[in-house]
Formats: C-alpha cells, sequence, structure tokens
C-alpha cells in the first residue's frame, strides 16, 4: 500500500501503479476472453434431433442458422442454445436446403423444395422449387419467389455486394438472381456445362470471390466454374481444374481471397483459384457427410447432415446426433 504524504515522487508513483493494475486487469479480461472463445471455438454444437442439416450460415455475433432437409424450418443456435426462429411450413415452405444470412438487409435467405419424390415429405405439400425470405431476427415471412422449371431444385444462395441474390439451380443449368426490391427470380446465367449429367446432380454451391466473380460446384460430377460477372451481367463461363480430382462438391463460401469447399466424402477445403486452375488443400478430413460451412472468425462451422440415412444407402438406420462441427480454418 503507498501511502500519500505529499511527497512529489508519490502521487507519480501511484499514477504509474495504476496504470500497471489497469494493463495487468486488461490483459487478464483478454486473456479470460480469449479462453472463453477458444473453448467455444472447439466444442461442436448440436442440432435438434433427426433434423438431418443440409445448409448452415451465420451473423457476425456467432449466431448460427441451419436449415432441416426432413423437417423444415430454420434453427437459430446462439450461445450454444438452439430455438426455432422459422417453423416449419412457415410462409408455405417445405423441406430447407440453402440458408443464408443478410445482415446488410436484415434477410434470411431460405432454398425451400419440394423432395417427396427423394422420399421426404417435407412439413406441407407446397410444390415446386422457391427461394424463400424471411425477417433475420423474428423469423417472420418476406417474400415467395418460385424457381421457373418445373424441374428446378433450389440449392445454395449467395448476396453480392449490392444486395443481389443468386441462386444455384441443381436441376438446370441455370443461377438466378433477385435484386432488391425484386418481384421475381431472373435467368442471371445459363450454359450447358452447367447442366446436371445424366442420373448426376448439378449446380450446388455458390459464392462470390474476392475477385467479385461468382463461382459454383457441380455435385456429381464434381466440378468447379467461375461465371464472369461484369457490369452486373453475367460473363464467361469457366470450367476450372483442379489440383486433384473432386469428390461431390457440395457448399462453397468466400474464404479471405480464396473460398471454402465442401466435399461430400468427408472433407473441408481450401480453394485458390489461379486463372483456370483451382489448387485444393485439404483443411479437415473424416467429417460425417458434411454438406455445408459457415465462417466466424478463424473457425469454420461445419454441418454434418448424414444425408444417406433418409435418402441412401443408409435409410433406416440410426444416424445418431447431428451437430455442427468447428474447425480452425488457415490464415
Amino acid at each position: 500500500m503507498i501511502k500519500m504524504n505529499g511527497d512529489a515522487g508519490h502521487p507519480r508513483a501511484t499514477g504509474e501503479l495504476l496504470k500497471i493494475r489497469r494493463a495487468s486487469l486488461a490483459a487478464i479480461i483478454l486473456a479470460l476472453g480469449t479462453a472463453g472463445i477458444a473453448r467455444a471455438e472447439t466444442t461442436p454444437v448440436g442440432v435438434p434431433d433427426k433434423s438431418f442439416p443440409e445448409s448452415v450460415t451465420s451473423t457476425s455475433d456467432g449466431t448460427l442458422y441451419v436449415g432441416s432437409f426432413n423437417l423444415g424450418g430454420v434453427t437459430k443456435i446462439s450461445g450454444g442454445k438452439a430455438e426455432q426462429l422459422v417453423k416449419p411450413g412457415a410462409g408455405d415452405s417445405r423441406s430447407t436446403l440453402g440458408v443464408l444470412a443478410d445482415e446488410k438487409s436484415g434477410t434470411l435467405y431460405v432454398c425451400s423444395n419440394d423432395i417427396s419424390g427423394f422420399g421426404v415429405a417435407g412439413p406441407s405439400d407446397v410444390k415446386g422449387a422457391w427461394l424463400k425470405t424471411f425477417d433475420l431476427k423474428s423469423g417472420a415471412p418476406k417474400g415467395s419467389f418460385a424457381l421457373s422449371d418445373p424441374k428446378s431444385l433450389c440449392n445454395d444462395i449467395v448476396v453480392g455486394a449490392d444486395g443481389t441474390a443468386y441462386v444455384s439451380d441443381s436441376f438446370t443449368p441455370i443461377v438466378y438472381s433477385l435484386k432488391p426490391g425484386g418481384t421475381a427470380l431472373a435467368t442471371f446465367a445459363t450454359d450447358p456445362q452447367l447442366a446436371p449429367a445424366k442420373d448426376g446432380v448439378g449446380l450446388d454451391g455458390i459464392a462470390i470471390g474476392a475477385d467479385g466473380n461468382l463461382y459454383v460446384t457441380t455435385f456429381v460430377p464434381a466440378k468447379l466454374f467461375k461465371i464472369e460477372i461484369k457490369d452486373g451481367k453475367a460473363g464467361a463461363v469457366t470450367e476450372l481444374k483442379p489440383s486433384r480430382p473432386l469428390d461431390h462438391a457440395d457448399a462453397l463460401r468466400a474464404h479471405g481471397g480464396g473460398l471454402l469447399l465442401i466435399e461430400g466424402n468427408g472433407k473441408l477445403d481450401k480453394v485458390t483459384v489461379n486463372g483456370s486452375e483451382a489448387t485444393i488443400d485439404t483443411i479437415k478430413d473424416g467429417l460425417a457427410e458434411p454438406v455445408s460451412v459457415t465462417q466466424i472468425g478463424d473457425v469454420g462451422w461445419v454441418a454434418e447432415g448424414k444425408l444417406s440415412y433418409v435418402i441412401g444407402d443408409n435409410k433406416g438406420k440410426d444416424p445418431g446426433p447431428f451437430k455442427l462441427t468447428p474447425v480452425a480454418l488457415p490464415k
């Protein structure tokens, strides 16, 4: 304890001590905070039982949003607690595939589909493929936009800097767009290269790269494409040559100067594009039938969909618990 005896040196010493104490306290708080973040980053987050997630998205505060392939709706997960944000069937929605949170407009974009042809009834009897929009905070329905082709399957969404949403269609060679305030989807890009192969699945993941161009995957056969964007319009479509073969190329997300890619055979990859070539570096392997990824800070949260237990070889077997798995991302 330092006494205040009027000596000119003591007030200075007291001030210096206060500075040291404050600095020490700040360091302790920072250390505790960092430790808390580290714990959160290494702990998987549970997803509602038997919900078969197909896509996951997030907001800057760390909140996660995950859809359900079989049950429909969207679950919000914050602080490790899950709550139903969009109820199954809300806004005439059905089975939920791609989900995307756009904080700028306060909108949650959702791909809703009738997948009864796969043996999955979903929560309603609405036919067709739709892009649905909901309020990001309340989950209230905002809009509904049909994909034009009867064969369409709305798979995933990305939103550009100008607020335009782009939507991939797995069963036609079409990428749709929806401008802010738009009342209907428009065909943004179409190309024979993007068409699904016989008995295959076409367009799947979709992202906007650091170069401002659109990137898409096709699921089976697994391919990666660049769609140039010039003055808001689609330009050349180029198939990229991967550094190694891809297996069931699924979700795609922007990551720094590159992309994050999910491969259905259990991998989360980093993709670096140089011209017409794409270097594929595996970040993590051994994931349980991954379907999507979203980035929060330096962590990628991977949704393990286990869809083979609802539409594949394992149908009828117990898939066990569902979770979102955190994976440290490279700088």
